[in-house]
């Protein structure tokens, strides 16, 4: 099976529906219009700095996956530079057709650009596929992003005091029934 080229190129603002529709399960709740002008607001926030660049892989000339690429450190505390390769997504129809490569191509281009040694990226827990892709091209686990609301997280944290302070209080109790067993014992 022959591939057709993809060409990968800095994504323009008009390519913020393309870019909505490809990300939505992964922006923020809302309407589409809402997306996509959070889309906007992050195509326009990349124009003008050289540390970010969103890449837009095309096939047949549709848009057909995109990566948002960030110079920055490899987390807040460990500072050591790295190329966050965020959201490597591509359409399903594109699937298969070195979308993927084209995109983690340019990430690896665009690190090297930034003089950067390391690219790190992120795949959907969920995604068989892109975590099976991302280990071929020796990307390997290093942490677990996890998230929940934040009255969600309070809710698990205060009904987790209420056990603790429960559970030693329980844990009072059977040492106390324990020391009277233990002298009802020695009395008889």
């Amino acid at each position: 099976m022959s591939r057709t080229s993809v060409q990968v190129r800095a994504a323009a603002t008009a390519d913020a529906p393309a870019l909505r529709e490809l990300w939505t399960d992964i922006l923020r709740r809302g309407s589409a219009a809402e997306q996509e002008a959070d889309v906007l607001s992050v195509i326009e926030g990349c124009a003008d700095r050289d540390d970010r660049c969103i890449a837009v892989a095309e096939l047949d000339g549709r848009v057909a996956g995109a990566v948002f690429l960030e110079a920055t450190t490899l987390t807040p505390l460990n500072l050591d530079s790295a190329v966050l390769a965020v959201s490597p997504h591509v359409l399903p129809e594109f699937r298969r057709r070195g979308v993927g490569t084209a995109l983690m191509d340019a990430a690896t281009r665009f690190a090297e650009a930034h003089g950067i040694a390391t690219v790190a990226t992120a795949a959907m827990a969920n995604s068989r596929d892109a975590n099976r892709f991302m280990a071929r091209l020796s990307l390997t686990p290093q942490a677990t992003l996890r998230a929940a609301s934040t009255s969600a997280v309070r809710s698990k944290l205060s009904g987790r005091r209420s056990a603790t302070r429960n559970r030693g209080s329980r844990q009072i109790d059977k040492v106390l029934a324990a020391r009277r067993l233990g002298r009802e014992h020695v009395a008889s």
